[in-house]
């Protein structure tokens, strides 16, 4: 009687690389930033506004790391928010708070830097912590709570200053325009943010709690878990990483005036970048690798309507364009997925 044969089919190299990776821990976000760097590059062959490619420009690929910071600092700070549910648009205010406070205080006097930034780490603790409060003691929802705060401190920056005020000593520059062989202090800064919120967020106790708490909180709160104080913590982180995004900010700037954070829409393009990123706005699922990647595709966006010529309000079409297929995909993805 003859054997019977099972013949064996090998995957492609392409079901294979899709294989590898679902298993791995890759945010999905980042297919979406190789797609848009890889867009982009095409883009920048057939559009571009110059003769180079962005992509053979190391200064031009250093900038779009550079252009994470800001944002991306904030937006890991606005992760630990979102994950317990929460939310916080002061983060603006609080960062033209910190860039003019700041360059005020340190009136170009290098003695003066490292009691200034406590000072103002401490104010963004406190801010943070009344953001916490109100939302976890007085149920005031988190949108209008942290609202009412970054008025509050709009109003305090605006009745005392009106334009740009002091400066910053040239030491203290070196947060925004120096090296680490070759790369950028601010870069270093970011991504050691980005690993200390990983690590709170994944090997604590807190970080657990802080999922439990965003994914259920009476639940939470059942299982002997502090929900208010461990969403008022996530408050003073956030508001922290925004006097951390203001300092970077100052640095940049040199001198700090009431619009800068503002201007800058660091509240929603914080909240849009974490959402882009893959953590769910009703809280409990997402983290801030993800938040890197989002941020990342906010600078690839910026490069190449640069590189191309784009026109400044196109651009804000475009990127609100993306943000919603964005996080439609995610909510595709979500439906799809088996419970």
């Amino acid at each position: 009687m003859a054997a019977a044969t099972t013949s064996v089919t090998t995957p492609s190299l392409v079901e294979r690389v899709r294989q590898w990776w679902r298993n791995s821990n890759i945010p999905p976000v980042y297919g979406f930033v190789v797609i848009i760097f890889l867009l982009s590059i095409v883009l920048d062959l057939l559009f571009g506004v110059d003769d180079q490619l962005f992509i053979t420009n190391p200064v031009i690929l250093a900038n779009v790391l550079v252009r994470s910071v800001a944002l991306g600092i904030v937006a890991v700070g606005q992760t630990f928010v979102i994950i317990g549910a929460s939310i916080d648009l002061s983060v603006a205010f609080m960062i033209s708070v910190t860039a003019v406070g700041g360059s005020y205080l340190m009136a170009g006097d290098p003695s003066r830097v490292w009691w200034t930034v406590l000072v103002l780490l401490g104010v963004g603790a406190l801010v943070g912590l009344v953001n916490g409060l109100l939302i976890t003691r007085f149920r005031i929802n988190p949108l209008i709570a942290t609202l009412g705060i970054g008025l509050i401190l709009k109003g305090l920056l605006n009745a005392a200053f009106d334009n740009f005020a002091g400066s910053v000593p040239r030491s203290f520059q070196a947060f925004a325009y120096d090296n680490i062989g070759p790369i950028p202090i601010s870069v270093l800064v970011l991504f050691v943010v980005v690993i200390i919120g990983w690590f709170i967020l994944r090997r604590t106790k807190y970080g657990a709690h802080l999922y439990s708490v965003g994914g259920n909180q009476e639940v939470a709160r059942l299982s002997g878990i502090r929900t208010g104080r461990t969403l008022t913590i996530a408050h003073i982180i956030c508001s922290m990483s925004a006097v951390l995004t203001g300092l970077f900010v100052v640095s940049r700037l040199r001198s700090g005036a009431p619009w800068v954070g503002t201007d800058g829409l660091y509240d929603l393009e914080s909240i849009a970048a974490v959402v882009v990123g893959g953590t769910a706005l009703s809280g409990g699922k997402g983290g801030v690798w993800g938040t890197l990647g989002g941020v990342l595709i906010f600078s690839l966006l910026d490069t190449m309507f640069n590189q191309i010529g784009i026109d400044a309000y196109l651009k804000q079409i475009l990127r609100g364009a993306i943000i919603i297929l964005a996080v439609g995909f995610y909510t595709f993805r979500s439906v799809q997925e088996p419970s």
